[in-house]
């Protein structure tokens, strides 16, 4: 099974679509295997986005994902960082499928409501500066079996 890094951003949350992102998730399959409510620090946010470091917008990201609470959270399942991906949507919005996250509920590029891990690498890199190892849960669901036999 694979790991990836979801977190939902702070325009999701003052929009209150925590929980409709995480029973999307749910519903798709996917395993919470550790989550955390937090506001982050600039020093966070910079290590966070920092394959972004000198572009134009890196200030302006910085600054958004620091204005409020954001819902970090590891999900588990096979290709999950594909298949989060994929119900994430377009980065912008505008071209985001319907049914997608950004497709229904996203305004623009700038604040598109979801981050999602792009690659395994950067979703073992991200879970790492989130979460501490033993803040992972290890646990087996039905779904499980029914998938490895």
């Amino acid at each position: 099974m694979q790991k990836t890094f979801v977190m939902i951003k702070p325009d999701a949350v003052q929009r209150n679509l925590i929980g409709e992102i995480i029973g999307r998730l749910e519903k798709k399959g996917l395993k919470l295997v550790a989550a955390k409510m937090m506001i982050l620090s600039r020093e966070m946010a910079e290590k966070h986005y920092a394959e972004h470091k000198g572009k134009s917008f890196f200030d302006d990201l910085v600054e958004f994902i620091t204005s409020g609470p954001v819902m970090a959270m590891v999900w588990e399942g096979i290709e999950a960082v594909k298949v989060v991906r994929k119900l994430m949507g377009n980065t912008d919005p505008q071209e985001a499928a319907p049914g997608t996250f950004r497709g229904d509920y996203a305004l623009f590029t700038g604040n598109n409501i979801v981050h999602g891990s792009d690659s395994p690498e950067s979703a073992s890199r991200e879970i790492s500066l989130f979460f501490l190892e033993n803040e992972l849960i290890s646990y087996r669901k039905d779904l499980d079996t029914w998938v490895n036999g």
